[in-house]
């Protein structure tokens, strides 16, 4: 058996978008669980992303509510794999060294360990101490992007398949 991981990040509404996209909250309702890697801006925001996906982990970005009800670095393990989420709150110089080392720091030993971070607005992956990281951009094309992206994770037993999504609004 598989499982349908939606991961989205920088969804900035109201500051920066006014909704998230249908063909996102498409993917959020078919997924198994999903993951938000910051920045919702506002409890509404947050309460709209999880009304859609309750199974949901996510993370503290550097323009949320400092009392959101989430914490700065999540894991969740699903089948064989392990997601280590961070907002990579910070410069963009020295992010994915950054990011790369929350992800080393909170990897599993007995299982694979990709990391998932937000921040930039760009889709991303890149390798860092061995890990894989990813980078799904931001779900609303909020500024200073111009397209809406995600990402969908399969994971099936210890296998992990990512498919890039993304659309112009």
């Amino acid at each position: 058996m598989s499982t349908r991981v939606a991961i989205i990040s920088d969804t900035h509404i109201p500051s920066r978008a006014s909704e998230i996209p249908d063909w996102v909250l498409d993917e959020l309702d078919a997924a198994d669980l999903a993951i938000h890697a910051g920045d919702f801006d506002t409890y509404d925001s947050y309460d709209r992303v999880q009304e859609v996906t309750p199974d949901l982990t996510a993370v503290l970005g550097n323009i949320d509510p400092q009392d959101l009800d989430v914490p700065e670095v999540a894991t969740l393990d699903v089948e064989g794999v392990r997601f280590v989420v961070t907002h990579g709150t910070g410069d963009i110089a020295g992010y994915e060294e950054r990011v790369g080392g929350i992800v080393a720091e909170h990897a599993a030993e007995d299982r694979l360990t990709v990391g998932v971070s937000g921040h930039t607005h760009q889709q991303a992956e890149w390798e860092h101490e061995g890990y894989t990281c990813y980078n799904p951009g931001t779900c609303t094309a909020a500024d200073p992007a111009t397209i809406a992206a995600m990402m969908v994770a399969t994971v099936d037993g210890e296998t992990l398949d990512i498919e890039k999504r993304q659309e112009s609004v």
